[in-house]
């Protein structure tokens, strides 16, 4: 059964300033996988961008926004084998998706030059 569906977009740009400028906030809303991951591409504030508006629209479907325990930095997003992106809790975040009773999280992720989108579905 669905639980909720979040979505985000943004805009590149906006993150390229922010990632470049400032370690502080690339250290404080993304894990070190997620830096690392991102740094590694030419154009990484794609990659930025993409993770960041995962994060947005998973706690758009969790229906807590960002409260109630939940945390950019405990939100992490990976890919399998085949490059499929998955999301990983941590801490407060993880155990607020427990109490729930969520079982799964599904994430898409797409960016062009210029805007980053991702969709969340969390099933019960």
């Amino acid at each position: 059964m669905i639980f909720g569906i979040g979505i985000d977009i943004i805009e590149v740009p906006r993150v390229e300033k922010l990632t470049k400028k400032d370690d502080k906030f690339v250290k404080k809303i993304f894990t070190q996988t997620e830096i690392d991951y991102c740094r590694k591409f030419k154009n990484s504030s794609q990659n930025f961008a993409g993770r960041f508006a995962v994060k947005e629209a998973f706690m758009k479907a969790m229906g807590t926004g960002f409260s109630n325990g939940v945390k950019f930095s405990e939100i992490e997003t990976v890919n399998d084998k085949l490059g499929k992106p998955e999301i990983v809790l941590y801490g407060g975040t993880k155990d607020k998706f427990s109490e729930r009773n969520l079982k799964f999280s599904h994430v898409s992720i797409a960016h062009l030059k210029d805007y980053a989108t991702a969709v969340v579905v969390i099933e019960k």
